[in-house]
Order: C-alpha cells, then structure tokens, then sequence
C-alpha cells in the first residue's frame, strides 16, 4: 500500500532543482518540491506537506498533518512500511 505521508519542510536545498529536506516523524530526506510551484510561489521551510514517491503533492495546514499522521500512526504496519521506505529513499 502506497501512502501520502505528512511532513514539514525543514529547508530548501536545492533551489534550481526544487528539492527540499523534510522531517517526517524524525525521518529526514530530500523530496520534490516543483509539483506545488505556482502563482504563489510554492513551499518553504516550515510548511507541512503531504509526500508520496518523493514528491510533495499537497500543502497543509499543521493541524491536518497532524492528524493525518496520528490516523496513519494507528494502522501500524502499513505505516511503518512507508516509514522504512522513506528512510532508504534517496533523492539528491
């Protein structure tokens, strides 16, 4: 099973290539950022984001990642699998 996972934008890291390092539940790697570009600038340190394959897909609010993360916490396994693989991702 494939989640959208919820993470916080600790910094950009690579502006022209639109990468970023995010923090999901003490997890930390690189993600795709361009997918939220737009009229408004897109994503920056300090926003929530929901991540799937490496790619930020959606902006939200702190609240909603939080609650989405403790939705996801209480599937256990499903949620841990998508932990291990966040953790062997790499995107440089």
């Amino acid at each position: 099973m494939c989640l959208a996972i919820p993470g916080q934008i600790v910094e950009v890291v690579d502006d022209a290539h639109r990468l970023a390092l995010v923090d999901v539940a003490g997890v930390r790697r690189n993600i795709n950022i361009g997918l939220l570009d737009g009229e408004g600038g897109g994503v920056d340190a300090g926003d929530w984001v929901l991540i799937h394959v490496g790619f930020a897909i959606s902006q939200v609010d702190e609240e909603e990642a939080r609650a989405t993360r403790d939705m996801l916490e209480r599937m256990g396994a499903d949620y841990e699998q998508e932990l291990e693989e966040l953790r062997a991702s790499v995107i440089e």
